[in-house]
């Protein structure tokens, strides 16, 4: 009932700069908090950054001063602004979205994953 689906991934030059969206659609109630994943090659997913429904961010401290991640509610869109790329930023981002939403008859805050968009920079 509800999809979360990313654009903006591409290759970019080391120093250059992107910025990728997730919006949510289907059938919910409202978006608490959303937030960015990134996965490299070989390594575990982790927590890019993320930001409330009120607004309030926080980032990993290899991003901070280079991303800023921001929300339109009205769009039920979240977006992640990346300057100053690096190489080690190459990655699949993933947005994710803790959602109110009624399966089979229960609302809850449900977790849900955009499909995870392809980030490269290169030297």
């Amino acid at each position: 009932q509800v999809q979360l689906v990313e654009s903006g991934g591409g290759v970019v030059q080391a120093g250059g700069s992107l910025r990728l969206s997730c919006a949510a659609s289907g059938s919910f109630f409202s978006i608490n908090n959303m937030g960015w994943y990134r996965q490299a090659p070989g390594k575990q997913r982790e927590l890019v950054t993320a930001i409330t429904s009120g607004g309030n961010t926080n980032y990993a401290d290899s991003v901070k001063g280079r991303f800023t991640i921001s929300r339109d509610n009205a769009k039920n869109t979240v977006y992640l602004q990346m300057n100053s790329l690096k190489p080690e930023d190459t990655a699949v981002y993933y947005c994710n979205a803790r959602v109110v939403a009624d399966r089979a008859l229960r609302i809850y805050e449900y977790n849900y994953w955009g499909q995870g968009t392809q980030v490269t920079v290169s030297s």
